[in-house]
């Protein structure tokens, strides 16, 4: 069935606490708009969330790539010593013929995190720049497809999880793509947490939208 005026849904937001719906209204910047039945959060708008998350996002892909070009532990068990990264650990699944497994592992810890940092970087650098209307609808739209699938901390808390019982059959030595990955984690945690996407929709229905209609009525 289709709409007869689509463009009417863009002012209609639902609340994801108690399913109710309302009006979208204008708000001014640095403030928030609740629900009328439950005082959820509707959606904030924050200009200063461009550079913000744009920091964010440039930071926390420095170290995605420490964490995947250094040693994330170093082994030495009975004298033989083994170096252990991401890369090296996805190739080795593949190389005993786990290759469901590690297509997984190849997603979920490694493209799936690094495109949500790249698409969050463009989308921030776009806003910034107050260009690409279509380009940031679609970009918006895979980051929404895509952000669940990131298990990034999942990874790190199983590599928590084997140092415990590796350490009693040798000596374990954590390399700096152990603390990059951390980092890195914490910084993703932290995106998703405080920056959501329907924020960044906000920014750019605010940015963008707007600003090409004040265009034409001039």
């Amino acid at each position: 069935m289709k709409l007869e005026n689509e463009d009417a849904l863009d002012d209609l937001i639902i609340c994801h606490h108690c399913y109710t719906l309302h009006e979208e209204v204008p708000i001014h910047d640095g403030s928030k708009a609740c629900c009328s039945e439950c005082g959820h959060v509707l959606y904030r708008y924050d200009s200063k969330l461009i550079n913000h998350g744009l920091a964010l996002s440039i930071t926390g892909l420095i170290f995605f790539m420490l964490a995947n070009t250094f040693p994330i532990l170093k082994m030495d068990i009975l004298g033989n010593e083994q170096f252990i990264t991401i890369p090296k650990t996805i190739y080795s699944l593949f190389d005993n013929g786990f290759y469901i497994v590690g297509f997984l592992c190849l997603f979920l810890i490694f493209i799936f995190p690094l495109m949500i940092f790249l698409i969050n970087m463009l989308l921030f650098i776009l806003l910034k720049m107050k260009s690409g209307v279509k380009v940031t609808k679609e970009l918006l739209v895979l980051l929404a497809h895509i952000t669940p699938w990131s298990m990034a901390d999942i990874f790190f808390i199983s590599i928590l999880v084997a140092l415990v019982k590796l350490v009693s059959f040798g000596q374990m030595h954590i390399g700096i793509a152990f603390w990059a990955l951390m980092i890195f984690v914490a910084i993703d945690i932290y995106i998703t947490k405080n920056i959501h996407i329907s924020e960044i929709w906000m920014l750019r229905k605010r940015i963008l939208l707007q600003g090409d209609k004040n265009e034409n009525k001039k």
